[in-house]
């Protein structure tokens, strides 16, 4: 790789982690080189800065544009395509958490409500069905508080994220407010 110390360090750890999170390497280190680069920048300067083979990086390229990962630039005077990344972190963020869930979750679901809608034919089918019926609910759950979280604009985004633990101590207060207005039974 002919980067500077600093940017290859970062550019390495994402590869591995790309390779952890279900992407290629390659993949991974092009979308590290192009999220830190200052400028956008083509194919052959990918190529040049990691020192892999055109094939790879025209395929990662490819792949990252299919997640909506990378964004296509035009230069005038210049017939080659260049790449970047968007400026905006939270926008990369939803961008990922939105095409996971369409990869992933979604078609989970979806096998999941296939599954629960057969009839079972034996008792270990319908333990297994229980059990899915659960895993369906979870997953459910959490598709709708994603559907309502991703509607937050930023700023409350972030509010939402920095509160962290305290969320968990305003909930407690509720439920100690509410018990406390609760009739009592038999009173």
């Amino acid at each position: 790789m002919k980067l500077p110390p600093l940017v290859q360090s970062f550019v390495l750890h994402f590869g591995e982690m790309g390779s952890r999170w279900g992407i290629n390497r390659t993949v991974g280190q092009i979308y590290a080189l192009l999220y830190v680069s200052p400028s956008p920048m083509n194919a052959e300067q990918i190529v040049e800065a990691l020192g892999v083979s055109r094939s790879n990086v025209s395929m990662g390229l490819k792949e990252l544009q299919a997640w909506n990962l990378v964004l296509l630039k035009h230069i005038p005077d210049d017939r080659r395509d260049y790449f970047t990344t968007p400026d905006d972190v939270w926008l990369i963020l939803r961008t990922l958490a939105e095409e996971r869930k369409k990869r992933e979750v979604d078609p989970t679901l979806s096998v999941l409500r296939e599954l629960l809608m057969q009839t079972p034919g034996s008792e270990d089918e319908r333990h297994a069905q229980a059990r899915m019926a659960e895993m369906h609910g979870l997953i459910e759950r959490l598709t709708n508080w994603y559907e309502d979280v991703k509607r937050l604009e930023t700023e409350r985004l972030a509010a939402l994220l920095a509160l962290g633990a305290k969320v968990t101590r305003l909930l407690e207060a509720k439920d100690k407010v509410v018990g406390l207005v609760r009739p009592r039974k038999g009173g």
